[in-house]
Formats: C-alpha cells, structure tokens, sequence
C-alpha cells in the first residue's frame, strides 16, 4: 500500500524517458502522453480517497527509517495538491493536441512536461526539506524548458528574468537548508518540527524562517518578488500559460503552508501577522492594480494570479483553522479557474489572431457558447455567488474581520471589486459591441478547444454549489495541519 505514493513521481519521469525515445514521431507521443495523464488522473485519485479514509500514508524510501532516511508522506493536504496537479496537466495536455504546433512539439515538448510533473509532485509529496530543494529544481529546470520552447526572441528575453530570480532563489534556498541542518541536525520535515519546538524558535531560526519565506516566497510570485511573471507567462503557448498558472505558483503557496504549519509556527505573531499579513496586502493591491492597467487578455490574468496569492498567503497569515481553510479552498478554486481562464485566452487568440483586447469584440455574436463559459469563468474568479470565488473568500475575510485584522480584510474586499473590474473590461472588449474579426475567423469551430474546458467551468459551479462539503474537506485539512503531533506521529511513528 504504501508504495502507492511514489507512483506521482517515479510513473511521470518514466513516461518522459519513454517519450525521449519517440521524439520523432508526434502521433505516438500524444497518445502515449494522453494515456500516460489519464492514468496518473486515476493513481491521484485513488491516493487521495485512500488517505482520506485511511489516514496518512507513509513510505520510508530504501527501507532507511525516519529521520536517517528519505520519507515521503501523503496526508490530505498533499493528496489535495497531486490530485488538482493530476487534472490540470490532464486538462492542459489535451488541450495541448489541439494547438501546439509541430515546430514546438519537436523539441522535446512532451518528455518535459512530465519531468515537470515529477518535480511537482515530489514537492508535495517529500517529507524531507533538502528533498523539497531538488524537486525544486527538477520542476524549474523543466519550467525553462517548456518556457523557452518555440524560441521567439520575447521567450527568450523574458524567460531571462523567470531563470534569473529562480537561480537566485535557489542558491538562497540551499543556504537556508544549510544553515538550518547546522542548527538543528536534521533536514526532515517531522524531526525538524520537535527539534525546533525544544530549541523554541526565537533568534538564528527565525531569521532561518525567514529566509525560507523569501524563497518561497519568489517562487509564489509574492511582493516585491513578482516582477517577473507577468512577462514570462505571457510568451508561452497558452496550454504551458495555463499550467503555469494554475499551478506552479501555488507550489511555492504550498511551501509555505506545509513549512510554517509544521516547523516555523512558534512566532506567530511576528513570521504570520506581521510579515505574511503585511505581504499579503501588497501583493494583493499591487496585483490587482496592474491587471487594471492592462489591455491584454492574458497579461490580466497573469497579473490576477499575483492578486490572488495574496489572499492564499493572507489566510496563512491570520493563522486560525477558519483561514487556513479558506486559503485550501481558495487554493482548490484558483487552481481550476485560473486554468480555465488562460485556456479561454488561448482559444479566443486561436479564433482572433490576437491577445490584445483593443482588436477584439462582438465575439458574443459569433461564439456565444465560449462567451457564457468565459462569463461564469470571470465572475467566479471576481468572487461573485454561488460561485466557488465567493466561497473561497468568504472565510478568509471573515476571520480576518475575527482576529480584528480590519485593514487587510478591507484590502481584500477592494481587490475583489477590482477583480470584477478588470474581468469586466475583458468582456466589454472581447466578447461585447461589433465583432472585429473577419467572417472566415467567425466561422471557426472551437468545439474541440472548447471540450477540455468544460469539466473545469463545471467544477466551479460544483465547487460552489457544494460549498458546505467541500468547506468541511478544506476544515479537515487545515485541522490535520495546524496539528504537527499528527504528522509528526506517522512519520517518526512515535
């Protein structure tokens, strides 16, 4: 049973070895890689109704025991974030056939989008720190890859950046695990939150904590650390755009929750509410503020991405079992809308010709179906009910105004008018007035970009409609999480 876990990991990197081999042929590399996404879909699924109704699952790599060997460790949170990662590249892959080009697909496309999946699936699943650095590293060596693919000059200029603040974030990250395994003896994640609690967390680990909060930080795309994905995201086919998107953010998000829950949790008051809380709110109004400024379709929601990291960071921040389960839930509902969103941006640009907003309108007329699918989309993502936006934010502003944390909770209520603004100018532009493309554009058929879509608008209806069960799955998690004794018990088997 417990060697299920490693199959998130050990089945994606085989695939992609396998793909490297059939380079050539790009018929065979999609329906190996299109088989190849559904199976990994149904093994997270599996995984994540077994530990729910079995517990934490713990696999001790080589037979080395805790804390002398490699462990990993699925509770529910990273069950929660295999399984999303499983039908995002399920979703982005099939939309992939649809609009990759075969200049793209010959160089190496398909082999890295699964070692992506082997560096992110290890990040949620190792329960080992410096274990946490290299798949890291696998995932953002990968990221260049599919970032840089089809080497226009913007790609490479602006993917410059992206490599520039992840090196440095890297090397940041390997002194922090240096310095920390100096201080406490140990990289795994369970030991290290008892030998922290006896050592009680006071001068060299908070400023250890700290440093590990700027690295994830620069991975989350948090202020002032952003700066660089706007751009980069922008070059991308939208498929690798929506991916990214979705996705790799919240690994960073993930660090943070799964770090300072765990192993940095006894300076609240300073590492939380000051630090977290304060970074928030910038990144939160920065964020959104720059989509407002936009008049491109996918440069506002990458903006929007930024925007709302905030308010995943703000429910850590505020650090009570009511916020720390609305930033799951709004971890779960960004990750499917944002998707969603690039993946419309990418099928309007296939019809249109173009992301620029100002060359666009009247696509109600022509493309009416892709319009309201886009709509739902927008206004879920702005916060508006019964959709998952709103229920995601809901409890995150309401324990903020609990803890008496009034600014950052109005903050939150002011980006999310300024979402619902900057959606709007997209529908006024693209969807609404007199179309701008020509009739041989109006009458392009969509339905088949249209279909790897469709389960993700429908999730967030769902995840609205069935907020209250989905609100007590997000409760479990943040109680299993704000508990260390529960994680540490299963790892150390004390």
């Amino acid at each position: 049973m417990n060697n299920l876990i490693i199959l998130p990991i050990i089945m994606p990197f085989i695939i992609g070895a396998v793909l490297i081999l059939f380079a050539k042929n790009h018929q065979l590399q999609r329906v190996i890689s299109g088989l190849a996404a559904v199976g990994m879909f149904v093994i997270a699924i599996y995984l994540a109704v077994t530990v729910y109704n079995k517990g934490i699952i713990v696999l001790d790599v080589g037979n080395w025991q805790a804390p002398f060997g490699i462990v990993l460790v699925a509770d529910l949170l990273a069950t929660l974030m295999v399984l999303l990662t499983s039908l995002l590249s399920l979703v982005c892959l099939f939309f992939t056939f649809q609009t990759i080009t075969p200049q793209r697909e010959q160089f190496y496309f398909y082999p890295f989008y699964f070692f992506l999946l082997v560096g992110v699936n290890g990040a949620f699943l190792t329960g080992d720190i410096f274990n946490l650095f290299v798949f890291f590293e696998v995932m953002l060596i990968s990221s260049y890859a599919l970032i840089v693919n089809g080497g226009t000059k913007y790609q490479l200029r602006e993917s410059f950046k992206y490599v520039v603040i992840n090196v440095f974030a890297s090397a940041l990250f390997v002194i922090a695990v240096g310095w920390l395994y100096s201080v406490t003896g140990t990289l795994n994640m369970a030991h290290l939150s008892e030998r922290i609690a006896e050592l009680e967390q006071t001068g060299v680990l908070t400023v250890i904590a700290m440093i590990f909060f700027v690295v994830f930080a620069s991975k989350g795309a948090l202020f002032p650390l952003y700066f660089w994905l706007p751009k980069s995201y922008f070059g991308p086919p939208a498929a690798i755009s929506a991916l990214f998107g979705g996705l790799l953010t919240k690994v960073g998000i993930y660090a943070i929750l799964r770090t300072f829950t765990l192993i940095f949790y006894h300076e609240i008051n300073y590492t939380h509410q000051l630090i977290m809380i304060t970074i928030a709110g910038f990144t939160m109004l920065f964020g959104v503020l720059g989509a407002v400024s936009q008049f491109d379709f996918k440069r506002i929601l990458s903006y929007h991405i930024i925007s709302q990291v905030g308010y995943m960071v703000m429910g850590i921040g505020i650090f009570t079992p009511l916020a720390i389960a609305g930033a799951i839930y709004y971890i779960i509902h960004h990750m499917i809308v944002k998707t969603a969103l690039f993946l419309f941006a990418g099928t309007v640009e296939q019809i249109t010709g173009t992301t620029e907003l100002k060359k666009m309108g009247g696509l109600l007329k022509t493309h009416p179906v892709l319009t309201w699918l886009f709509f739902i989309s927008a206004i879920s993502l702005a916060g508006i009910p019964p959709f998952s936006g709103f229920f995601s934010k809901f409890p995150i502003i309401l324990a903020g105004f609990q803890e008496k944390a009034y600014i950052i909770s109005g903050v939150a209520l002011l980006v999310g008018f300024f979402t619902l603004f900057s959606m709007m100018k997209i529908v006024s532009y693209a969807f609404w007035g007199k179309p701008k493309h020509t009739e041989e554009q109006a009458n392009r058929s969509i339905r088949q970009l249209l279909l790897p879509i469709v389960p993700l608008v429908a999730l967030t209806i769902i995840l609205g409609l069935a907020a209250e069960p989905v609100f007590q799955y997000s409760v479990q998690i943040a109680e299993q999480i704000m508990d260390p004794s529960i994680y540490i018990e299963s790892v150390l088997k004390e």
